[in-house]
């Protein structure tokens, strides 16, 4: 009988025990909030599951989730095709690929908060570039005021921040694409369009379901750059799940209420990321045969 050497479990031991400190802990303690109501003192009293009934029929979160769930499908109906577009046009040797690629990594570099505080300064209509010279020509912008220039400030915003790892990612996966399927392509005459069809995006499945998932969440838990350039108004027009989850924890200090909505919240990412993960496994398994 052969024996399995459990010593590289020691290996991981430090990682298991980071991992538990800064993720496990912190959510039993939110577990332990939802559950659970105190009138201070530090005294608490047992409401099993009445604030997430409370959350599942509160007609603030199904607000707040439609608004993300909006927001987050119309960034990756422009950020996938975005990216895609750019990474067939990009080089693919030489100094001018190296340059590209520079400069489409730059916004990654650029700081969450930072990226909201430059599109704040760039569409204030007193100073800022983008909105004085939108309302110079005559075009009524004011994202503080209209919900419709505010988002579609956040929505180019982000498109700004975020279609660069797109474009990485699929620059990657033609990258890899072997030089013998476009020869055998040339051979048969194939279009540009067979080409990309039957060879580049079969190739490329594999990271855009990466780019789908790493985008998909990113923008289902966006906070910092539309609590920084609208504060989630005006009004509450931008005020997506995390900021009123914020608000919720933070500003009324609903600790219980809170807790059942950051659990709901974790919960419908990780079903969808379990999904998305399914589907590379199977992906993945299709190609090897």
């Amino acid at each position: 009988m052969k024996t399995v050497n459990q010593k590289a479990w020691f290996l991981v031991l430090p990682v298991l025990l980071l991992v538990g400190f800064s993720a496990v802990i912190p959510l039993m303690t939110v577990v332990n909030y939802s559950v659970q109501d105190t009138f201070g003192n530090n005294v608490f009293y047992w409401v099993g599951l009445e604030w997430f009934e409370e959350i599942l029929h509160s007609e603030r979160m199904h607000n707040a989730l439609g608004r993300q769930v909006i927001f987050t499908t119309v960034i990756m109906l422009i950020e996938i095709p975005l990216g895609i577009f750019i990474s067939l046009h990009m080089p693919k040797k030489g100094v001018w690929a190296s340059v590209c690629l520079v400069l489409i990594a730059l916004p990654l570099l650029i700081p969450w908060n930072v990226v909201g505080t430059i599109w704040q300064i760039f569409g204030r209509i007193d100073i800022g570039l983008l909105g004085h010279s939108l309302n110079a020509l005559g075009i009524d912008y004011n994202y503080v005021q209209n919900a419709t220039a505010a988002w579609i400030t956040i929505i180019i915003m982000d498109v700004w921040h975020w279609t660069s790892l797109v474009v990485l990612l699929c620059y990657a996966g033609l990258q890899a694409i072997p030089d013998a399927y476009y020869q055998a392509a040339k051979i048969d005459q194939a279009s540009r369009w067979n080409v990309f069809r039957y060879i580049e995006l079969p190739k490329m499945m594999g990271v855009l379901l990466i780019a789908s998932l790493l985008r998909f969440m990113d923008s289902f838990m966006i906070y910092t750059e539309p609590f920084v350039l609208t504060g989630g108004g005006p009004g509450n027009v931008t005020t997506f799940l995390s900021i009123d989850l914020v608000k919720m924890a933070i500003g009324q200090f609903d600790l219980g209420p809170a807790a059942a909505f950051s659990l709901i919240y974790f919960l419908t990412i990780l079903l969808i990321s379990w999904v998305f993960y399914t589907i590379m496994t199977n992906i993945d398994k299709r190609e090897g045969m």
